[in-house]
């Protein structure tokens, strides 16, 4: 989800939720304690030098139950943030405390933003060996031809 198409969701909220991929959701006393702009320069596998920009959401529970963050107020906190650090309408990623700082990529359900899971992967397979995935068959969609006569001496 980009950070404009955020912006255009909260507008539409009176709360905010936050799904995480459980079903769960994160307890409505966060925070955000941060909004920025994290650029990842970094080379592949494959010797691709590489560029990335994210905009990146940190939420933090706290132990401060009467206070919740509004819509608005977030609307603010990110324009306040595009403005001060030169930030696009660039994907969002959401960090969590969890076993560790989790990342999530984010989307939404018309209700609730919703923390999505990320995975790694190769971003050079053709330059490092790493074969494509093999296609999944279904035993039942084989035809069964005998490739091998009994006493034709190939098995």
């Amino acid at each position: 989800m980009r950070l404009e198409e955020v912006k255009s969701a909260l507008e539409h909220l009176k709360t905010i939720a936050f799904q995480l991929p459980n079903g769960e959701l994160v307890p409505n006393h966060f925070h955000v304690t941060e909004v920025g702009k994290i650029t990842k320069h970094f080379i592949d596998c494959g010797g691709t030098v590489r560029n990335e920009e994210i905009v990146n959401f940190q939420l933090w529970n706290a132990n401060d139950y009467d206070h919740r963050l509004h819509p608005e107020k977030l609307v603010n906190i990110i324009d306040l943030s595009q403005k001060t650090l030169n930030i696009g309408d660039l994907e969002v990623e959401v960090e969590y405390q969890g076993q560790t700082i989790e990342k999530f990529a984010l989307d939404f359900d018309g209700t609730n933003f919703l923390l999505t899971t990320k995975q790694t992967d190769c971003l050079a397979k053709d330059q490092c060996g790493v074969s494509a995935e093999k296609p999944k068959v279904k035993l039942s969609e084989v035809q069964n031809t005998q490739a091998c006569a009994p006493g034709s001496g190939c098995c």
